[in-house]
């Protein structure tokens, strides 16, 4: 497996790293992080129309630009280094993801669209109080005239999206539903969270009507191949967030100077600098094998390499964001720096699509361990 990118794919990264400087600094991302809605609509509307960025994945016939995962790999490898403030996960990794493995060309034609043009902010709404990932945690049940009753929460931008993917047990088993935004008997209240970069919301069905999508009862290997992807997906933004955490240590590292020389000359800098790197490296590597799993379309390389993505990620991200911490030593632990961004983004990610012993349960389960 070649897991090398593409001049064009290094353009590509060089052109959303550029459009992020220029709309996610650390004071745009201090400034909406402080506001419930969480994201900059003019910017979100650009990131559309200027860079395609969420139709990337998008079939050119559903109004998208039909690139591999790959590609959008690198569109939230750039999202993590940024902290991008935007609903890009929920919509793009979940949402337009399970649209486009569900069964249902019309839905895919009616509502894929609005997602690549930028006007539709979409989400997955799978998780209830329990927390929990797998088939068996979705409680909130549908009845035969498609209508929702039941709660769902940690539910990604959940608070503002105009369409939500919702996971529903039926008579016939798991069922995706969708849902307007408006629609009545839908109460959504926004959650405090740790990581304020990126909202969630618990979400309340009573009796909201809803769209089945597909064949009733058949929604879990769909919701299944999302997670993995948006495992994977999430990989490459905690493999981005972890890279700028080691960059501002280093950088500090070379400025900072204690006894005539600079930190980064001190043998115990020096030793915890290299360790992040190759964490990072490490995290790199299986964040790309799951991109390119994906794009090879091999199912079962797919889900062990998702598990494993996420797994090691996870903990490289948290271990780098506070190590950034040490490096930087008093100043990094005040709130004006922003050190304490990158860690709590690497907590809360650690847990956001399961722990990393779950998913490393996942990979045993997958290996056959």
């Amino acid at each position: 497996m070649d897991l090398t990118f593409s001049e064009e794919q290094d353009e590509l990264r060089k052109v959303i790293r550029s459009f992020l400087a220029r709309h996610s600094g650390e004071a745009d991302v201090r400034r909406l992080a402080a506001e419930s809605r969480g994201h900059d609509a003019v910017v979100w509307r650009r990131m559309a129309t200027e860079l395609g960025l969420q139709g990337l994945a998008v079939p050119e016939k559903y109004g998208g630009s039909g690139f591999g995962y790959a590609d959008l790999g690198i569109v939230f490898e750039e999202a993590g280094r940024a902290l991008l403030c935007a609903p890009l996960f929920a919509t793009v990794a979940l949402a337009a993801e399970a649209l486009l493995r569900c069964d249902d060309e019309q839905a895919r034609a009616d509502l894929l669209p609005g997602i690549a043009s930028g006007e539709t902010v979409a989400t997955l709404a799978l998780t209830e109080e329990n927390g929990r990932w797998d088939e068996a945690g979705i409680g909130l049940t549908a009845g035969d005239d498609n209508r929702l009753t039941g709660v769902k929460t940690y539910v990604p931008d959940g608070h503002l999206a105009d369409l939500l993917l919702v996971a529903a047990r039926t008579p016939s088993g798991i069922s995706l539903f969708a849902v307007d935004g408006d629609a009545p008997g839908l109460d959504r209240t926004p959650l405090p969270t740790l990581d304020q970069t990126r909202k969630q919301a618990r979400v309340e069905f009573t009796d909201t009507p809803a769209r089945l999508l597909g064949t009733e009862g058949t929604a879990w290997p769909v919701l299944s191949r999302t997670l993995a992807t948006a495992s994977v997906l999430l990989a490459a933004e905690q493999v981005g967030g972890a890279a700028a955490a080691l960059d501002s240590a280093v950088s500090y590292a070379k400025i900072r100077v204690q006894y005539g020389r600079p930190i980064g000359s001190f043998q115990g800098i020096k030793h915890k600098c290299a360790d992040m790197l190759t964490e990072i490296e490490s995290a790199r590597s299986a964040a790309y094998g799951g991109l390119w799993a994906l794009d090879a379309g091999d199912e079962t390389q797919t889900a062990i390499a998702s598990a494993l993505a996420q797994a090691f990620c996870s903990e490289a991200y948290t271990l780098i964001a506070g190590d950034s911490i040490q490096v930087h030593g008093g100043i990094g632990f005040t709130w004006e720096h922003p050190a304490h961004l990158h860690l709590k983004r690497a907590k809360s990610s650690e847990v956001l699509l399961g722990t990393p012993a779950y998913h490393r349960e996942l990979l045993a389960a997958r290996l056959g361990i």
